[in-house]
């Protein structure tokens, strides 16, 4: 079957009503702006023909019952088919509070995309004639009903997965999670501070899905824009809709006269809104102002440990990087940093320039 689609990536919207924002020293992310960004979004969409839209996560500020209530009646209104899973922010705590809805309830916001099972977290649907979704849910809990930093995927959902792609029968598969399978950071996953963001038995769902020839996963979670492979998988990791640079994804995927398939993917941002003519200058400045704890933290810990007075003498000089990372596509040198320190920081610039626009051959 010649497959010829287009769909819209947007992730971590972290919608927050005015009166739910909460205020955090050291957040990244302006929540101010998420409902206008995400207003921003919808309305360029309105003016391309999409088949459906993606959002792998963090839909909400931190699981308040009222931003899960508008964004799904916001949801429900547009004309095209919207697909969504659970962040970490969407369901913090496993058991309801005065703050947040309960880990079970999720699927009954959003009842008309993608669960149509309440009773699971994951699910499965043919978008298209040949093309299906599988939502995956990656929070975890330990045994008092905290929420556990790296991510997760229970042998209950895993068992389910393969009934799924053993039924799947020649389809498209596109697979939907929260935490990154495939890293996107240099040695990500033995670092404390990317370890947090992936999933903890990913080379168990790599296996499958390379045992299924799947090779597409969509997630969101660390705020960067970024494209990683691994044996011929490929993982797009979107950026967030409230902090910089903003972005969202527009991906057409073809089928030529050969039967060669191919997935074109193109990146823009939101870089204005009514009540932040500047957002861009606004957002870069915002991660740069509040960037020294982070780097600081990067200076110290392994696979650095620098001293923390000379790791001092070095953040102001890293004021922009993380901003530069969650652009994509980076390409930065610090040469006055000791060679040790400049080649760690070196590590991190992009291989190739496909993280925001490039086509993927599949």
């Amino acid at each position: 079957m010649a497959l010829n689609f287009r769909f819209a990536v947007a992730s971590d919207l972290h919608i927050a009503l005015p009166q739910t924002i909460s205020e955090s020293k050291h957040r990244f992310h302006l929540v101010e702006i998420s409902i206008p960004a995400l207003e921003f979004v919808l309305e360029h969409l309105s003016k391309l023909n999409i088949d459906f839209l993606l959002i792998p996560g963090d839909l909400t500020q931190d699981g308040e019952p009222d931003n899960h209530t508008w964004l799904s009646k916001k949801l429900a209104t547009l004309p095209y088919p919207v697909y969504v899973v659970p962040g970490n922010h969407d369901v913090p705590v496993k058991f309801a509070n005065d703050y947040s809805i309960d880990l079970a309830d999720f699927p009954s916001y959003y009842h008309h995309f993608g669960y149509d099972n309440l009773q699971r977290l994951y699910y499965t649907k043919q978008v298209l004639p040949g093309v299906r979704i599988i939502g995956l849910n990656s929070n975890q809990f330990d045994v008092s009903g905290k929420q556990e930093y790296t991510g997760g995927l229970d042998a209950e959902q895993l068992n389910w997965l393969q009934q799924v792609l053993n039924s799947a029968e020649e389809e498209l598969i596109i697979v939907m999670i929260h935490h990154n399978v495939i890293e996107h950071l240099p040695d990500q996953s033995n670092n404390p501070l990317g370890r947090r963001y992936m999933l903890k038995n990913r080379s168990v769902l790599l296996d499958i899905l390379k045992s299924y020839s799947v090779k597409l996963i969509f997630t969101g979670h660390l705020h960067l824009q970024d494209v990683a492979e691994y044996e011929g998988i490929y993982e797009i990791t979107t950026g967030s809709l409230v902090s910089y640079p903003h972005p969202y994804r527009i991906i057409n995927f073809t089928t030529d006269a050969n039967g060669k398939k191919s997935l074109k993917i193109e990146s823009h941002c939101v870089n204005s809104l009514p009540e932040f003519p500047n957002l861009s200058d606004f957002s870069r400045n915002w991660i740069g102002d509040h960037s020294s704890f982070f780097m600081s933290k990067l200076l110290t810990n392994p696979p650095l440990s620098l001293s923390p007075e000379f790791a001092k003498e070095l953040v102001p000089s890293l004021r922009y990087f993380w901003a530069d990372i969650a652009a994509g596509d980076a390409m930065l040198d610090f040469p006055n940093f000791p060679p040790k320190v400049r080649q760690y920081f070196q590590s991190f610039n992009a291989k190739s320039n496909i993280d925001n626009n490039g086509t993927l051959m599949l």
